[in-house]
């Protein structure tokens, strides 16, 4: 009889400002608790807006103010480094930064990629998704950026990304960074640790 290992799918949204808190410090997680987790990309931009729910928009600056300086502190804690102001945000190439990451799955270089690319955007200023961050992060990836890029934005990846998304409504997920062990749903980066402990239940 087959028995189905245990997991934490990880769904993110490059363009989540509060993933760069989990992807800064999962490595360091999977290392010292071996956990299985599957890298889940998908594009939280369209089940936002089909809620109508834009959370941080520039008429909201107190609460985009507050964003950032929550941002900082959590860092902070984790001992990550602590991304200085402003951030560039919001992407404009989102859906481009992940399918990338989407290929990157496929690929088994997603987890590395997606490390870099936020360090690249919240520390060195330049936005996901774009040239300037892209061919930096596949440099110090030492993987070939034009022959990515190129398999990155073929229809294929571009629908599965848009399948990917529709899983994840289905799923229940509205937001991003969202962890699901099982049947239950965690949301935020602040829910890691929950659903690591349901996990190791």
């Amino acid at each position: 009889m087959n028995i189905k290992k245990k997991k934490i799918d990880f769904w993110f949204s490059i363009g989540s400002t509060y993933t760069y808190l989990t992807v800064a410090r999962i490595k360091n997680i999977i290392k010292n608790i071996s956990i299985n987790i599957k890298l889940k990309p998908f594009n939280v931009r369209t089940i936002m807006l089909e809620m109508d729910n834009r959370p941080f928009p520039p008429s909201k600056k107190i609460k985009v103010d507050h964003m950032w300086r929550d941002i900082q502190r959590r860092a902070e804690i984790y001992e990550i480094v602590i991304p200085s102001m402003p951030v560039p945000y919001p992407l404009k190439n989102m859906e481009i930064a992940n399918q990338i990451a989407l290929l990157g799955v496929n690929e088994g270089w997603c987890l590395d990629y997606l490390e870099l690319t936020y360090y690249n955007w919240f520390v060195n200023k330049l936005p996901a998704g774009e040239e300037e961050n892209l061919i930096l992060t596949f440099k110090e990836l030492n993987l070939n950026y034009e022959k990515i890029k190129k398999n990155a934005v073929t229809n294929e990846i571009e629908n599965n990304l848009i399948k990917q998304t529709k899983i994840a409504k289905s799923k229940g997920i509205f937001g991003a960074p969202t962890f699901i062990v099982e049947k239950e749903l965690f949301w935020g980066d602040d829910r890691f640790e929950d659903a690591i402990k349901w996990y190791n239940k």
